[in-house]
């Protein structure tokens, strides 16, 4: 709901006025179809009706949007207190009303002696159970039960008996709410606690499968470390190259059955080209021609065809 009109200091612009609860906007949010209202009176509209106020489409809530340049516009009006009707005579930026609002000596504060129920302003409430509450405590029974004697009640007309009792009930009263109150946290604890609990299993079935999934990969990349420690094939003692000229004929898919890394890009200067990196074997498909004819992965590609592949 928004600010009532007689608060403010002089008119106030009709753009700056709810459609709604016909009060100065509060907090607005602004439809698509360009229409401004207080953000409780928008809501608590299309909570029972899915079109905007004035029926010119259909929106919901989540098409609503802030109109932070029209709120801070509002924010700098001129506003009278909350209290005025209680004799404050303040008037200052809208912007600045909640923290007058805390600190005003016209708020109503209840007052604080037990048993009585009058409301006064903030700065009269101290006075008033200092020197005229009826409840105020002026002195204690000297006669056993030690209770507050209070204006209303003089040690005269005190029963040490009946004023046990009601202070007795006081504190039965004071346990029982505590009791429900416990139980109420209690139960929140609980919930809370089940929650907590349910989140962590959910992390640790998670942390296990990730660490089985890490263990695979390890197990799966060894494999491979393995496979090739056992293609290659170490040179005999004494023996510096060993040659073999193989023939590969093509399979059906055209393909050789084995792959090769190395060599230089094309175009790349000579100098820029070691040959001793060459080019080798990098892959061998299983039972495929180079398989078939000897070749092993790590194997360096020498000629091909009759042709010398010395970096030339």
């Amino acid at each position: 709901m928004g600010f009532d009109l007689d608060r403010f200091e002089g008119p106030v612009d009709p753009d700056l006025i709810c459609k709604l609860c016909g009060k100065v906007l509060e907090d607005p949010l602004s439809t698509p179809c360009g229409h401004v209202f207080c953000a409780a009176c928008a809501l608590q509209w299309l909570a029972k009706v899915s079109r905007c106020p004035v029926q010119c489409q259909k929106i919901s809530t989540k098409e609503l949007n802030h109109v932070l340049p029209l709120k801070n516009l509002i924010l700098k009006l001129d506003i009278r207190c909350d209290h005025r009707e209680r004799g404050c005579n303040r008037v200052m930026k809208l912007q600045h009303l909640p923290e007058h609002a805390e600190t005003c000596e016209f708020s109503p504060v209840s007052c604080g002696n037990k048993g009585c129920d009058a409301v006064l302003s903030l700065r009269d409430v101290a006075s008033h159970m200092r020197e005229e509450c009826e409840h105020r405590a002026l002195d204690f029974c000297k006669d056993g039960c030690g209770l507050a004697l209070t204006l209303k009640r003089s040690e005269e007309d005190h029963s040490c008996l009946q004023a046990l009792r009601t202070h007795s009930g006081l504190l039965q009263s004071k346990v029982l709410s505590l009791e429900k109150e416990l139980k109420r946290q209690s139960l929140s604890f609980s919930k809370r606690e089940r929650s907590l609990l349910s989140k962590l299993s959910a992390l640790h079935c998670e942390l296990h499968i990730t660490a089985l999934t890490f263990q695979r990969k390890i197990t799966e990349y060894k494999s491979r470390i393995d496979a090739l420690s056992s293609s290659w094939m170490p040179l005999e003692k004494g023996e510096e190259t060993r040659s073999l000229k193989v023939t590969l004929h093509r399979t059906s898919s055209g393909s050789l059955g084995f792959s090769i890394i190395g060599g230089r890009l094309s175009g790349e200067p000579e100098q820029n080209w070691d040959i001793s990196d060459g080019i080798y074997v990098s892959k061998i498909v299983e039972n495929g021609a180079a398989d078939k004819a000897g070749l092993h992965v790590h194997d360096r590609i020498i000629e091909v065809c009759f042709y010398e592949l010395n970096g030339s």
